[in-house]
């Protein structure tokens, strides 16, 4: 049986959420309560017991309503009879007619790209990774950690207007877990970007700026906060930043509910994905 989540199935929902990820089921609650929210969780019951999950948070692209999913997951004993699939199907079903124009999501692993593409999805936002030096430069300067939830989104809607917009709640929720995970912002009137530093390495996840020399301002900044001499840096595939630079990967994908649109430059990052 495939239904809508209700308030009571939180716990149930939350501990297998936890078996399947190895979080806590406190930060499990929050994903199913806040993240997706009311309305916005489906699961697949065996038994009177919920057996799978899928939470659909509610996000945007270039103004047209979706969804990102997100901790998709079975119970053990319920895993290869199809129940995810079903679930899924279910829930394309539901959402569609509530007007959502498509579904986007980040494989757990690179084998799962073919498990979600034989239900529909295909390849979207590409990412580009490169490393260089930081130059040191007494004179940069930046903010930093001065990035609060709603000034991520006013960040992307002027750096990244192509950008899968979550909603507040789920700007709050991606925030709070990158800043509890040891990331600091750094911005400037031409940029900002997101980094964690190891070592003498500055491992930026998220970087926009006017142009090349407006970046590297950014990062000769946070090179004087922490010392650390070189970059790794995550660009979305349409970013024009370092052209040239770096190594292409696969980042998420998408399925389109209706007339497919061009998603060729759109960007998405930093989905509580995990891939920090």
């Amino acid at each position: 049986m495939f239904r809508a989540a209700q308030p009571a199935d939180q716990p149930a929902l939350a501990a297998l959420f936890a078996d399947s990820f190895g979080d806590p089921p406190a930060f499990a609650g929050e994903v199913i309560g806040k993240f997706a929210g009311p309305g916005n969780v489906f699961l697949a019951e065996v038994e009177g017991k919920p057996a799978a999950l899928l939470c659909a948070a509610p996000v945007t692209l270039e103004g047209r309503p979706g969804v990102y999913y997100y901790g998709l997951c079975t119970a053990r004993e319920a895993r290869g009879k199809g129940l995810m699939t079903g679930l899924m199907d279910w829930a394309r079903q539901q959402l569609r007619q509530r007007g959502a124009a498509f579904a986007v999501l980040v494989p757990a692993g690179p084998a799962l790209f073919d498990f979600y593409a034989a239900r529909g999805f295909e390849k979207a936002f590409g990412l580009r990774r490169l490393e260089r030096p930081i130059r040191n430069n007494l004179w940069a300067r930046a903010d930093f950690d001065s990035v609060t939830a709603k000034g991520w989104e006013a960040l992307r809607r002027r750096w990244a207007p192509q950008s899968v917009m979550l909603n507040g709640a789920g700007y709050i929720m991606a925030l709070t877990d990158l800043y509890s995970g040891g990331v600091t912002t750094v911005e400037t009137n031409e940029g900002y970007g997101f980094y964690f530093q190891q070592g003498d390495t500055l491992r930026f996840v998220e970087l926009f700026a006017e142009g090349d020399r407006a970046a590297e301002k950014l990062m000769e900044a946070a090179r004087q906060k922490t010392g650390a001499g070189r970059a790794v840096i995550t660009l979305g595939q349409g970013q024009n930043l370092f052209l040239g630079e770096g190594a292409p990967q696969d980042y998420g994908m998408i399925d389109f509910w209706g007339q497919p649109f061009d998603v060729r430059d759109a960007y998405m990052r930093l989905m509580l994905d995990g891939d920090q």
